[in-house]
């Protein structure tokens, strides 16, 4: 009897300091890694994120890129950071594609900890406007009539970018020439200066330029129109019924992140999130809030990967 109570006593102990240690979380500075280089949609998120964690944590959130290898080097980085809290990553959909594209470091499941999806929504298919074509239609009858010779940039070689380009075009049937970067920002540089002609890009960066000009949007990758740009199409209503590709981004830890620390950064996440104004911020740059609980982001990165494992298979994208 002794020994129960006092395994009750310690019991209750230990869930008191949780919840005072949580309290007191944070004492310093925090980071989130962005795996990608400034300009990008990950990098907008990420400092998104770090500017609202900062008014309700009370202490300055830090975004760090670490670009390189398709996001695999910051997440490397991020997952071997001590579980302590002041270190996160800001992970986008490519992080599930890495796994049958790199040989990695850690394991992208076990190795971390799922703490939140923070949006999701389409990628937007631009070209440069030199480029004659105005539909999804026109640019791959232009492709097959110019085989080889079309290109397209990317965040990095085997990045989700990569992947989603190459499957469309596969699915297309037509060739085209890739051509990567450290990230969206330097590929929709080049894009919009004619170096390259396409790019698969996040609506966050893709969508100032096209409504400025720069670029010509001619479709969006998920089966649904988006309110931010209710013209562009799908690529489905192209013909490629079977196109849906969506993209994610969400917070994670290294593994072994203490709970009441879990806790407390997914709870102030989803309230942040829940908020019409930051809704509101999010549906302007084409993407939706999302939120939810550790568990179901785990779940979604863990299915994930299994989905674009199958697509690495099916396309023959390789990382260079």
């Amino acid at each position: 009897m002794k020994r129960i109570v006092t395994s009750l006593i310690s019991t209750l102990l230990a869930g008191g300091s949780g919840v005072a240690f949580a309290q007191n979380y944070p004492t310093k500075p925090i980071r989130i890694v962005a795996p990608f280089a400034p300009g990008g949609g990950t990098d907008f998120i990420a400092r998104v994120a770090a500017q609202k964690m900062t008014e309700v944590l009370g202490q300055q959130v830090i975004v760090e890129n670490r670009p390189g290898a398709g996001g695999v080097t910051g997440a490397e980085l991020g997952a071997k950071a001590p579980p302590d809290g002041y270190t996160f990553t800001l992970i986008a959909g490519s992080y599930a594609v890495n796994p049958s594209l790199f040989k990695l470091t850690f394991d992208p499941v076990n190795d971390i900890t799922a703490v939140i999806q923070l949006s999701q929504g389409p990628f937007l298919v631009v070209v440069h406007p030199s480029l004659p074509v105005k539909t999804t239609k026109e640019l791959i009858a232009l492709a097959k009539a110019r085989p080889g010779q079309l290109t397209y940039s990317t965040s990095g070689a085997g990045s989700i970018t990569h992947l989603a380009t190459e499957l469309f075009a596969d699915m297309a049937g037509i060739k085209m020439i890739h051509i990567p970067y450290k990230g969206t920002g330097p590929a929709l540089t080049d894009t919009i200066a004619g170096h390259v002609q396409m790019l698969f890009g996040s609506i966050a960066t893709t969508l100032p330029q096209m409504k400025a000009g720069r670029l010509r949007g001619i479709a969006v990758t998920t089966g649904r129109r988006i309110p931010a740009a209710p013209e562009i199409p799908t690529i489905k209503e192209s013909g490629l019924k079977d196109y849906d590709v969506i993209l994610w981004h969400g917070l994670v830890a290294p593994k072994a992140l203490p709970k009441p620390i879990l806790d407390r950064v997914n709870g102030e996440l989803n309230k942040i999130l829940q908020n019409k104004e930051m809704q509101e911020k999010l549906s302007g740059e084409g993407v939706s809030a999302a939120g939810g609980t550790p568990e179901t982001f785990q779940a979604l990165i863990k299915s994930d990967i299994e989905v674009w494992r199958r697509m690495v298979q099916k396309t023959g994208v390789k990382a260079e």
